[in-house]
C-alpha cells in the first residue's frame, strides 16, 4: 500500500476571471462551465494524492445558489476529504469575486468522487488521507456516510448495509 499523505499535500487552488465566452445570456456563468471547472481542480487534487491518473466516478449535488457574473473571478478550492482503496472523495469551494468592489463569497461547494487507474484504466489502491485540522477532521469522517449514500442511491449497496446511515434509512 501507498505511504499515507496528509489532506494538505493535495490542496488545488484555480483561479480564472469570467470573460464573455463564459456567460449565458445574463451575463453570468453558465452553470456548465464552472462544472468543468470544479470537475478539472478535483481531478488535480486526486491526481496529487494518488499520483496516479484519475477518473471521475461520480458529482453529488451542485447547487447554483449566486450567479457568478462576467468580470468576477473565480476561484476553486479542491483537496481529498478521504481516500478508500481506490477511491477518493474530493471537495471542491467555489468563490467569486468582484475585485473592483472588494466583495468576495462563497458561491458554490461539491463533493466528487475519482478513481485511480493504471495504464490499462483498472482501478489500483492508493494511499490512506490524513486529516489534521478540525475541517479536514469533520469532512474525512462525513465522508463514509457520503459514500454509503452515494452506493445506496446507485444500487450498488443496500441499504441495511449501509452502517453509516441507519438513522436516514430507519433500519
Amino acid at each position: 500500500m501507498p505511504k499515507a499523505k496528509n489532506v494538505k499535500e493535495s490542496l488545488t487552488i484555480m483561479t480564472e476571471m469570467v470573460m464573455p465566452n463564459d456567460t449565458n445570456t445574463l451575463g453570468n456563468l453558465m452553470g456548465g462551465n464552472l462544472m468543468r471547472m470544479m470537475d478539472v481542480a478535483a481531478a488535480i487534487a486526486a491526481q496529487k494524492h494518488s499520483n496516479r491518473i484519475v477518473v471521475t466516478a461520480s458529482v453529488d449535488n451542485v447547487s447554483f445558489v449566486n450567479p457568478i457574473p462576467l468580470g468576477n473571478v473565480v476561484t476553486l478550492e479542491a483537496k481529498i476529504t478521504r481516500a478508500f482503496n481506490t477511491s477518493m472523495e474530493v471537495v471542491v469551494d467555489v468563490f467569486s469575486e468582484n475585485i473592483p468592489a472588494g466583495q468576495k463569497s462563497k458561491t458554490n461547494q461539491a463533493f466528487l468522487t475519482f478513481v485511480a487507474v493504471d495504464q490499462s484504466g483498472r482501478p489500483i489502491e492508493i494511499a490512506e488521507a490524513i486529516p489534521e485540522t478540525e475541517l479536514e477532521l469533520e469532512l474525512f469522517e462525513g465522508a463514509l456516510r457520503r459514500r454509503q449514500l452515494r452506493l445506496v442511491l446507485a444500487g450498488r449497496m443496500k441499504p441495511e448495509e449501509a452502517s453509516e446511515l441507519k438513522a436516514i434509512f430507519k433500519i
